[in-house]
């Protein structure tokens, strides 16, 4: 029993940095209805910021990891005035060839800048284990964890009990009928963008010490995140934290459990998760079911 609570905290570790970047997908989905496939590439380039920060320039990892954000939040809501917005008023399949070439210029960048050279990143938290009831867990695991749930706390607050909360609500659902109230659509839009990036950045910041830094650092993890997203309902953003939070625990425990698994069968893992989710309920669990009057 020891063993198996142990392999569920890693597992919602794991869990918890899907769940960010699946956060991030459900934004801008919401938002323009279609998946920004340059999120993972996003997250990317703030990494190798803040990795940039504390190893050539010297910064503690804290002060790195909030300017950081700040500097991913600006990126984003570029993205969005100088990319996006001029290509909203073209089909979605436009908008997502778009993304698209985001995520293959970011890339380039990404390796012209700093190479295909693999980097070792240090963890902001301690590596040692901690053992609460009989259970040895990771600090490390529980820092993750910890940071991404702060994170989707203060996010739903906003969301919940702020004038621009309500405004990127009112935007993201209907905005013709927030334009008559007086909402600025455009740049309530941005700031998905924004908060997207942050929360990318954030979920690449903190894979990065486990998987190491590469210009594909978060290829894999932008499929998991897909299909953590897709499993809690791609409209939904409590859907995408309980997807990807039931996403780590589970490919973890099936990982470790079952033989033939392994490691190697995560990722096929994930993509099966999408495939059954689409075939069986489409909605995901806590997305809304779309109904047309005929």
């Amino acid at each position: 029993m020891a063993d198996f609570m142990q392999q569920v905290v890693v597992g919602l570790s794991s869990g918890s940095i899907y769940a960010s970047l699946a956060l991030a997908l459900v934004l801008i989905h919401r938002a323009t209805g279609v998946i920004n496939f340059a999120q993972g590439e996003m997250a990317t380039l703030s990494t190798y910021i803040a990795w940039t920060l504390t190893t050539n320039h010297g910064w503690s990892y804290w002060p790195a990891f909030a300017f950081t954000l700040i500097a991913s939040f600006v990126g984003g809501v570029a993205i969005h005035q100088g990319v996006i917005r001029p290509n909203e008023k073209g089909s979605v399949l436009r908008v997502v060839i778009v993304t698209i070439g985001l995520l293959l210029a970011i890339n380039g960048l990404v390796t012209l800048i700093w190479s295909g050279e693999v980097r070792a990143v240090p963890s902001p938290f301690p590596t040692r284990t901690i053992e609460i009831g009989g259970v040895a867990i990771s600090i490390q695991d529980i820092g993750t964890i910890g940071v991404v749930l702060a994170t989707v706390v203060v996010l739903w607050l906003m969301f919940q009990y702020t004038k621009v909360g309500l405004a990127m609500r009112a935007a993201a659902v209907n905005p013709a009928e927030a334009r008559l109230v007086g909402v600025r659509v455009t740049w309530m839009l941005s700031l998905g963008w924004g908060l997207a990036a942050v929360l990318g950045a954030i979920s690449g910041m903190l894979a990065a010490p486990s998987v190491f830094l590469d210009p594909n650092l978060m290829a894999a993890l932008l499929i998991y995140a897909f299909a953590a997203a897709v499993l809690g309902g791609i409209d939904s953003p409590i859907g995408a934290v309980v997807g990807g939070l039931v996403l780590g625990v589970g490919l973890n425990l099936l990982g470790t459990y079952v033989d033939f698994v392994g490691a190697d069968l995560r990722l096929p893992g994930a993509l099966l998760v999408i495939l059954v989710v689409l075939l069986v309920k489409p909605s995901g669990i806590f997305g809304k079911t779309e109904v047309k009057r005929v």
